[in-house]
C-alpha cells in the first residue's frame, strides 16, 4: 500500500512537470471549464472557455483543438471531471487544476 502511494505521488509529480513544460513551450491548448461568469472574472490569457456542462456537446470542437489540452477551473474538481470524460474519447488532456496555478505557470514565460 505504501509503495502504491509513493508511485502515485511520483506519477502526479511527473504529470505536473509535464503540464508545466507543455504550457511553457506553448504546446498545449488551455481550456477553462468554469462558468462564463467565473471566466469573465479572470482567466488565463489565450484560454478558451468551455463550461463543464457544455463539454459533451462541444466534443468535436475540443477534438479540433491543438492537443494536448490543459484543463483548468477554480479548484481542479471540474477540470478533473472534464479530463476523465475527454480521456474516454481518446483526447489527450491533463488536469491543470486551478486556473490561478495555470496562469502563474504561463505568466513566468512572459
Amino acid at each position: 500500500m505504501y509503495i502504491c502511494f509513493i508511485e502515485n505521488k511520483v506519477k502526479i509529480k511527473q504529470e505536473e512537470m509535464n503540464i508545466e513544460e507543455l504550457i511553457n513551450q506553448g504546446k498545449a491548448s488551455i481550456v477553462d471549464v468554469r462558468s462564463p461568469e467565473e471566466f469573465r472574472g479572470g482567466h488565463v490569457a489565450n484560454s478558451v472557455n468551455i463550461p463543464l456542462p457544455e463539454v459533451p456537446q462541444r466534443i468535436e470542437e475540443l477534438k479540433a483543438m491543438k492537443a494536448p489540452l490543459v484543463l483548468c477551473c477554480a479548484s481542479g474538481n471540474r477540470s478533473g471531471q472534464a479530463e476523465q470524460f475527454l480521456s474516454s474519447y481518446g483526447i489527450e488532456c491533463y488536469n491543470g487544476g486551478s486556473w490561478l496555478d495555470v496562469n502563474y505557470v504561463q505568466s513566468k514565460n512572459v
